[in-house]
């Protein structure tokens, strides 16, 4: 469909079974490629880098150096799409954590959050927090009475004197106040940058120097914050006194694209060290403290039967769909509830379960079972 030559499947070595089912299966225009275990293996441009050799610009996409990248998911809902003519009406997501039972699941999207913790069995700390996504570049949930989306990660369960909520919940003035106090310039946090040791100009030690003393220097180190892909190693992993260069980033990035700025910049060398400063992924794990919850989710392939589901109308990247059914409409799974604003950006939204609409709004759709 994209024209490409060579279709490339990435896996990590520890995925054995995965490698033997898909191996048989390739094409004579496709192969495997096998990923060391490190950390962000999984973003995009170091795939594409670890699997190609080709590197992609800062601020450019993979179209750009002539590739096309898709996840697992994504692969399966296009299948769905073009054999079947079937519509995203449901995600699949691990729990795990402080949780009795560590689980993965399909459930169809718009589901409870909080109904789909339950089927982990108990939840092992008394003051639970949680976690939308990876340990790294989750995001903190602000309570689980809300729905599954299309883009709902695993979600883990930590308790609330663990490393990684905590740095979630530390107040911006704080980080500021850390960095400006203890840094020692010691410039690892640019030295493990993945995106750095590619060849962006992004520079996080340089970031932080002019942040907390508005030494601006060259313009494009501070608007080069909107290349950062948000991997927190230079806060979890590199900065030896807590600083979080990453939060900075962040605060920066908001700021720059609420004035439109842009970041325009060229790829420099290959650091030579590169392939030897990607973090391991088991010394990741211990570093988190999480050592203790890597434990097998296994996938419960039994169906979910909601009683409703909360359909959000933005999902997605762009504009919000715009209904086209009303409260009282009878709906089967699979139907179109809301569609594309005209000549915008956005996604369809279908209905995950059959039943009746029983609320609208400029936000979601309810269904009711």
């Amino acid at each position: 469909a994209v024209g490409a030559r060579e279709g490339i499947i990435a896996f990590k070595a520890k995925y054995v079974e995965a490698i033997a089912a898909v191996q048989p299966l390739l094409a004579s225009n496709m192969r495997i490629h096998i990923l060391k275990d490190i950390y962000p293996a999984g973003d995009e441009v170091i795939t594409i880098w670890m699997a190609t050799g080709r590197r992609v610009p800062p601020a450019a996409l993979p179209k750009d150096v002539g590739v096309a990248v898709n996840n697992v998911l994504t692969l399966i809902n296009l299948a769905r799409a073009v054999d079947h003519g079937t519509p995203v009406t449901e995600r699949t997501l691990t729990i795990s954590g402080a949780v009795s039972d560590p689980i993965t699941v399909t459930v169809p999207i718009g589901t409870p959050l909080r109904d789909v913790i339950a089927r982990a069995g108990s939840i092992t700390t008394a003051k639970p927090y949680f976690v939308n996504g990876g340990p790294m570049m989750g995001k903190l949930l602000d309570g689980i009475d809300q729905p599954v989306t299309k883009t709902t990660g695993g979600i883990i369960v930590l308790p609330e004197d663990h490393i990684v909520i905590r740095r979630h919940r530390q107040p911006m003035r704080d980080v500021m106040a850390i960095a400006r106090a203890v840094c020692e310039q010691c410039n690892l946090c640019t030295e493990l940058c993945p995106r750095h040791l590619i060849g962006h100009e992004l520079h996080p030690a340089l970031i932080v120097r002019s942040a907390n003393y508005h030494d601006i220097g060259k313009p494009s180190v501070l608007l080069s914050a909107l290349t950062c892909s948000e991997c927190a190693i230079c806060e979890q992993w590199a900065c030896p006194v807590n600083i979080s260069p990453m939060r900075i980033n962040v605060a920066l990035k908001e700021k720059f694209r609420a004035e439109g700025a842009r970041y325009v910049g060229d790829l420099r060398p290959l650091d030579p060290m590169a392939e030897h400063r990607l973090v391991p992924t088991s010394r990741l794990v211990t570093r988190l403290g999480i050592a203790p919850y890597n434990k097998k989710a296994p996938l419960d392939e039994s169906e979910t039967h909601p009683a409703m589901v909360v359909l959000n109308l933005r999902q997605h990247v762009g504009a919000a769909a715009l209904p086209v059914v009303q409260v009282g409409d009878v709906v089967q799974r699979g139907q179109l509830l809301a569609e594309i604003p005209p000549e915008a950006l956005g996604a369809r939204i279908h209905a995950s379960i059959s039943g009746r609409v029983s609320a609208v709004s400029s936000q979601s759709i309810t269904v009711t079972a």
